[in-house]
C-alpha cells in the first residue's frame, strides 16, 4: 500500500488500485521472444528464467546494477552476503549468458562497490575489453566508527570490440570558472559568459563528483534501497548510445535506466523480478511521457552539481 508522506515529500508511491492497472503493462516471457515483442517493455521475471528466451545481438548498450555482495532486502526479495568465491560464481553464472545478447559494437557498464569491483573486472575481462573504471561520489549514508566512511561506488566500462560508440561532446561538464583569465587583447581565455556566470565546458573524467543520490524532495525518488540517479544514467546513455539504440538493463529495479532511455529517445528492455518495482518503473515511464526533465541536465548540458543551474536562477 502507498505510504503516507509529508506534504513536501515527492517520493513516488503507488497504491493497490494503481498496481492492478500498471501490472497489466508488464511482460511475462516463457518462450523465445522477438525484439518487437520485448522492445520498450519491462519483463517481470527472474533473469535466469528468461535469458535464454531473449534474441541474439539486440543490445547496443548494457547497463548492469546487480546486487552487491551485501545482505539487503529488495521489497519481496532478499539478497544474502556470501563468500567471495561464491559471489563470483553467482555473478559469472548470469554474466556469461547475457554476453550473447550484445551487438558487436556494444558497450557495457557494470556497477559495484569496493567489495565486488575485483569480481566485475576479472569476470568482464573473460568476455569483453575493459576501457575504464568510473568512480562516483555517493555522498548519502552514515559514518563508520572503525573504518573510512564508504561514500563512493565504481562503474566498470567494457566494450564488445574496438568498434564502439562514445559521444564525447554530449557529456562534457559545464563548470564555473573561478579565475576567468583574458588574453592580452581582453578576450576571454577558454571560457564563456551565461548572464553573470562565467563557465567552461570540460572533458568528462572517470571521477564523478557531480551526482546527487535521489532523496525525498526529488521527483525521481522511490523507496528502492539502491536506486541510481537519472543524471548518472543520462551520462552513460548519452556517451555510449545513439538515438533509437536499445538499452538493456537485466536488474531494472525501480526503472531509472528505462526512464532515462525514454527521455533521451532511446529504446529499452528491462528485466526485474519484483512486481512492485516493475509497477514503480511503469509509473515512472508514464510520467516521462509528460516531462523529459532530468535533474542536473539542462538544454543539453551537464552542470557540476544537480542544483547549480537552479541556484543561479534564484540569484538573478
Amino acid at each position: 500500500m502507498a505510504k503516507k508522506r509529508a506534504a513536501l515529500n515527492r517520493t513516488i508511491s503507488i497504491g493497490k488500485t494503481e498496481i492492478d492497472d500498471l501490472k497489466k503493462e508488464l511482460l511475462h516471457v516463457d518462450k523465445p521472444a522477438g525484439l518487437n515483442f520485448i522492445r520498450n517493455k519491462i519483463i517481470n521475471e527472474p533473469l535466469d528464467k528468461i535469458v535464454d528466451f531473449l534474441p541474439d545481438k539486440f543490445v547496443d548498450l548494457l547497463f548492469i546494477d546487480p546486487p552487491y555482495n551485501l545482505t539487503k532486502k529488495f521489497n519481496s526479495v532478499s539478497f544474502k552476503s556470501m563468500e567471495r568465491e561464491k559471489y563470483r560464481e553467482w555473478f559469472e553464472s548470469w554474466f556469461a549468458e547475457i554476453v550473447r545478447l550484445l551487438k558487436d559494437d556494444a558497450s557495457v557498464y557494470v556497477c559495484g562497490d569496493w567489495k565486488t569491483s575485483h569480481t566485475i573486472l576479472n569476470t568482464g575481462l573473460k568476455y569483453l575489453k575493459v576501457r575504464n573504471r568510473i568512480s562516483w561520489e555517493r555522498e548519502k549514508g552514515r559514518g563508520a566508527k572503525k573504518n573510512w566512511k564508504n561514500c563512493s561506488e565504481d562503474i566498470w566500462f567494457f566494450t564488445k570490440s574496438d568498434n564502439y560508440t562514445f559521444n564525447i561532446d554530449d557529456v562534457k561538464l559545464r563548470r564555473k570558472v573561478l579565475a576567468p583569465y583574458r588574453d592580452t587583447k581582453g578576450k576571454a581565455k577558454d571560457w564563456e559568459n551565461d548572464g553573470d556566470l562565467k563557465f567552461r565546458d570540460t572533458f568528462p573524467s572517470n571521477l564523478w563528483t557531480d551526482i546527487s543520490v535521489p532523496f525525498w524532495s526529488m521527483p525521481e525518488n522511490t523507496d528502492h534501497p539502491t536506486q541510481k540517479p537519472e543524471k548518472l544514467l543520462a551520462k552513460i546513455i548519452l556517451a555510449s548510445s545513439n538515438k533509437n539504440d536499445i538499452v538493456f538493463d537485466p536488474f531494472l529495479g525501480s526503472g531509472t535506466t528505462a526512464v532515462v532511455a525514454k527521455k533521451l529517445d532511446r529504446h529499452f528492455v528491462g528485466v526485474e523480478m519484483d512486481e512492485y518495482y516493475c509497477c514503480l518503473a511503469q509509473k515512472r515511464l508514464q510520467t516521462a511521457e509528460q516531462s523529459k526533465e532530468i535533474q542536473g541536465y539542462n538544454n543539453g548540458v551537464f552542470w557540476e552539481r544537480n542544483t547549480f543551474r537552479e541556484q543561479l536562477k534564484k540569484k538573478k
